[in-house]
């Protein structure tokens, strides 16, 4: 087994302004990337406001008031959903979420997975 050691006299200023001028660029980097990915909800509400001022009609409201309610966006798909599949064919259209009782699979299964040891 080998070991690791850090010899000092190795290090002169040229890896250590590498090393240094490296790191820097890489949490430069990062620091742009998370204000960003801060930003960007701003950017969007921004954008709305925009289109919202555009429209006179809806002069007057808050963005919060333009939203809708979270279930209504889930029945909108849904709706679509049914009425482009109603072109093809005539079906009952209840959709169900059924928990299956099987939990057990062969897959899962440790034992399979078990080998017998080498001789």
């Amino acid at each position: 087994m080998s070991k690791l050691l850090l010899n000092i006299s190795d290090l002169n200023i040229e890896n250590a302004t590498i090393a240094f001028v490296g790191m820097a660029i890489v949490f430069v980097a990062l620091i742009v990337l998370y204000l960003f990915l801060k930003a960007i909800p701003k950017i969007i509400e921004w954008q709305i406001k925009a289109r919202v001022e555009d429209k006179e009609m809806l002069k007057g409201q808050t963005v919060e008031e333009l939203q809708l309610p979270s279930g209504v966006d889930a029945a909108i798909s849904a709706a679509l959903y049914l009425y482009f599949n109603e072109i093809h064919d005539e079906e009952n259209a209840i959709m169900t979420i059924k928990k299956v009782s099987k939990t057990y699979s062969p897959w899962s299964s440790k034992i399979y997975s078990m080998r017998k040891p080498l001789r």
